[in-house]
């Protein structure tokens, strides 16, 4: 081997050119070889045309990846070999580069650079199940020979694989091929197809890296043959044969090319299940058939095919197209379905409806139903006299007598729950009528007993119903009824004795309830019926609950009520319903109640509060909100506003009752009572003046309207003592006197001799300042003396009275304020009128002002008004700093 690579490189060297310095001096080979996946591959690299570099200073690429030097071996100087495992369906390149720098690398820069382009690609596989069809093309089959067949090579695009379809005429030893690259190919094979010559048949796949053949077909042309199907296919109804067709058809080529056998099927209209002519019956060369054992007065559908008859073998035809015929009329040859069914049932009566479907094998349209019924009156049986009813037959929606019929309402009968019926129907077609049927309705109270354990579940887009029969039944039940209505049609099957599980077979509805009933039927006699109801598929609810108020809200709580979502908008069965309620922008409030409730009662709530409230009914499968409903709760409770008006009213009361218990104290403190100056009897309590001498001597203070000035004339030891008794007790008072007293102090005390106690109690009485008893004493400290020519007489007491009825001052009330600090007026000697005191001068205005009268034979001045007697700055006088009375210690005197 390595012999032979050497000798390969001699052979590559002396081909080449002479060597220059810009011609190409490495060389890769093999040249672009194609590369099986996963195969190692093996490639040379050789240096010619220079002595500047070696096998050493070479190295290897694929595609970007520098090949590791252990897959390297090194035939001589100038050679080099490299190992690669290829992985990729992608091509790449192997780059052989020299590692050395040339002198002429930048001149000439792809001299030390070569490679080979890796095609990567698999093996072909052979072919399998190889299959060729000749298709006949108007009377004739056509020359063409169409086959398919599998395979599982595969292949790359720098590698595609390539079938080529050989068909050989072994007796002309003539070969035709095509070639394709898709796993089907047609060859055609001269003018005309050789029905009874031999053909080998067979398919190769080949591309760049091997060939491999299918297996041989080998037979006779007409085993490749498919004919068209069986053309003007017809049926023949006959009126003496109602349960049979007969079948006509044309034979799709001619007999001198092919014998042909034949494959019949048929069906009822509608079904989709067919049923086959055993091939027996039909392989032969036939162009007619006849169907039996059809049921009368059904439309059937009809189809033929065929296929070569040598051996069997061959293609079957297509099926032709449907050829339909209805069978002919029969007398019906089963009974009708009877049922009845109880829509009312009272007290003490029962409505029965007679409800009748056609017979299963009606074998015709049926034209009327023919009905007695015969009321059983005793327990004998004997009844009165059978009733007949003709009624007329049911319609098919089209016309067609195909249609499930629906049952037809015979007669309702209102019976008592004592009455018994028996009820027997015929049905009745254009041949004749069917057989009898009958069911007997006993009373209610000797109804057979009902099945038991009775349970329905969906499965598999059907209604399956579960029962037991009654263990301790005295007689076994015949065959059992199984009945669903969904409000307003009713419909019915029959199942046999023995059967315990069943599905209804009727076309159910999703999302409408069913009511269903289970009878057991005795010999006719109709059993009491065990009710459930079910959905063959539930989903939720298309209408919500609407709420309502059951009467007004309260102040804390609110009755809702709600009617049941009618029957075709439940789609299921309730299995709840959630009550929502809130308050304006408040957190939702959810109370969830059971199914059976329509009611409920919302407790805890605020009063005088707007609230919105709404009902979801809920199924398995969802739920549906119904409307909004407001309503306000009430500010009050029941019996808040009159309890609020009764403790009102109570404490009004209690109120007026503590007034009245304590009016006293309220008067005192709230309107205390002042004294009234005018109706006081002070004027008639001094001793000092009397009333005569004060009517007198009235003319000396005529021009006074404010105060009044009364006097005494004791003598000169009655006055010591007076004043002396005065100065002790009446000063030490504050000199003051009762409000309302005339000027002569008419009060209750009735002479300055009272006891003590009683001038203890007038000092500590609650009375205001309205006069006082000055008495006189000496000017600034002097003692009481003489006044002018009149200074040996003694000077008497003075008695002011204001008549105020208003409160004294504060400045009245001052003790600072005294007597002492006070202008006092003193009266002369001798007379009743006021002079200035001892060592002070007559005012100017006494002077100008004072009226004349008589006293003692002189004239004295009298002022006109206070302002005039009380000189600016004298105590009493407008703008006096001090006021001349002494401040009360003991308040006002009561009165």
């Amino acid at each position: 081997m390595v012999f032979l690579l050497q000798l390969q490189l001699l052979l590559l060297l002396f081909l080449l050119p002479g060597s220059r310095e810009y011609e190409q001096h490495l060389v890769t080979f093999p040249n672009n070889p194609p590369i099986e996946m996963g195969t190692n591959f093996t490639a040379t690299c050789a240096i010619v045309g220079t002595d500047e570099v070696t096998a050493d200073d070479l190295y290897w690429k694929l595609s970007t990846t520098v090949v590791p030097r252990e897959n390297y071996r090194k035939i001589n100087r100038t050679a080099l070999e490299v190992t690669v495992l290829v992985t990729e369906e992608r091509p790449q390149w192997l780059l052989c580069v020299c590692s050395k720098q040339s002198r002429y690398v930048d001149a000439n820069k792809g001299r030390f650079y070569h490679g080979i382009y890796i095609k990567p690609g698999y093996r072909p596989e052979k072919p399998e199940n190889l299959s060729c069809v000749a298709n006949q093309e108007g009377e004739f089959i056509a020359p063409v020979l169409s086959c398919e067949w599998e395979s599982n090579g595969r292949q790359t695009k720098d590698v595609p694989l390539v079938y080529t379809l050989f068909v050989q005429d072994v007796l002309a030893n003539k070969t035709f091929n095509a070639s394709s690259d898709q796993k089907s190919a047609q060859v055609k094979m001269g003018p005309a197809f050789g029905h009874f010559m031999p053909l080998n048949v067979w398919v190769e796949a080949h591309n760049d890296l091997g060939r491999v053949s299918s297996d041989h077909l080998e037979n006779n042309g007409n085993f490749f043959v498919k004919t068209r199907p069986p053309s003007n296919v017809s049926l023949i109804s006959e009126e003496n044969f109602p349960t049979s067709l007969l079948i006509n058809w044309s034979h799709p080529i001619a007999g001198v090319y092919l014998r042909l056998i034949y494959h019949v099927r048929f069906c009822p209209r509608g079904s989709h299940v067919w049923n086959y002519v055993p091939r027996a019956d039909t392989s032969k060369y036939i162009s007619s058939f006849r169907l039996q054992n059809l049921r009368p007065d059904t439309v059937y559908s009809v189809q033929v095919r065929c296929k070569h008859s040598d051996h069997g073998v061959g293609y079957w035809s297509d099926w032709s197209n449907n050829s339909t015929r209805r069978t002919h009329e029969d007398r019906p040859s089963s009974k009708p379905d009877l049922w009845m069914n109880v829509i009312q049932s009272k007290t003490n009566e029962r409505q029965v409806q007679i409800l009748c479907k056609d017979p299963e094998f009606s074998n015709g349209k049926i034209l009327r139903f023919d009905f007695k019924v015969q009321n059983q009156a005793d327990r004998s049986g004997n009844g009165t006299d059978w009733e007949s009813f003709p009624v007329n037959g049911s319609e098919d929606e089209d016309g067609s007598g195909d249609d499930p019929r629906n049952p037809v309402l015979l007669k309702t009968l209102v019976l008592s729950d004592k009455q018994s019926i028996k009820v027997r129907v015929i049905a009745v077609n254009s041949v004749g009528a069917s057989p009898e049927a009958f069911l007997v309705l006993t009373a209610k109270s000797n109804d057979p007993s009902p099945v038991q354990n009775l349970q329905v579940h969906s499965l598999l887009g059907r209604l399956w119903l579960d029962f037991k029969p009654r263990n301790n039944n005295t007689f076994l039940s015949s065959e059992y009824v199984m009945e669903w209505t969904d409000g307003g049609n009713v419909d019915w099957q029959r199942e046999k004795k023995n059967t315990h599980r069943a599905a209804i077979k009727g076309d159910l509805k999703p999302f409408v309830c069913y009511n269903v009933s289970v009878y057991p039927v005795y010999s006719g006699r109709v059993g009491k019926p065990t009710r459930t109801e079910a959905f063959l598929e539930q989903g939720a609810p298309s209408l919500g609950p609407s709420v309502r108020l059951k009467g007004n809200a309260r102040h804390d709580s609110a009755e809702l009520e709600w009617e049941e979502i009618p029957l075709q908008n439940r789609r299921g069965f309730i299995t709840n319903y959630t009550v929502s309620y809130r308050a304006g922008n408040r957190e939702t409030n959810h109370v969830t109640v059971p199914a059976n409730t329509t009611s409920y009662t919302l407790t805890g709530l605020h009063h005088d509060t707007r609230y919105d409230v709404w009902i979801r009914a809920s199924t398995i499968r969802g739920f549906k909100d119904g409307n909004s409903h407001s309503f306000t709760t009430l500010k009050y409770g029941p019996g808040m506003i009159e309890s609020i008006i009764v403790a009102v009213s109570l404490g009004f009361f209690m109120f007026f009752l503590l007034c009245l218990y304590k009016r006293d104290q309220i008067r005192e403190n709230f309107w205390p009572q002042i004294p009234n100056p005018g109706e006081s009897t002070i004027g008639n309590w001094s001793p000092d003046c009397s009333t005569k001498e004060e009517s007198e001597k009235e003319s000396c203070v005529s021009g006074i309207s404010v105060l009044d000035v009364c006097e005494s004339k004791p003598g000169p030891e009655e006055d010591k003592a007076s004043l002396s008794l005065k100065k002790d007790k009446y000063l030490s008072e504050e000199n003051s006197s009762g409000i309302g007293g005339s000027s002569c102090m008419s009060s209750p005390r009735q002479s300055v001799s009272d006891s003590d106690e009683a001038d203890a109690a007038d000092t500590s009485a609650s009375t205001v300042q309205y006069s006082s008893v000055v008495a006189p004493r000496g000017y600034k400290g002097q003692t009481p003396g003489s006044h002018g020519s009149h200074g040996s007489q003694t000077q008497t007491g003075v008695f002011w009275r204001s008549e105020s009825t208003q409160p004294l001052l504060d400045s009245e009330e001052n003790p600072d304020m005294s007597v002492q600090d006070s202008r006092l007026f003193q009266r002369s000697p001798g007379s009743s009128c006021f002079t200035p005191g001892d060592g002070e001068e007559q005012p100017e205005w006494e002077q100008q002002d004072l009226s004349s009268v008589e006293e003692n034979g002189e004239t004295t001045a009298v002022p006109d008004r206070l302002t005039d007697v009380l000189p600016a700055g004298a105590p009493g006088a407008p703008g006096a700093p001090a006021s001349s009375y002494m401040p009360q210690l003991g308040g006002y005197r009561p009165q």
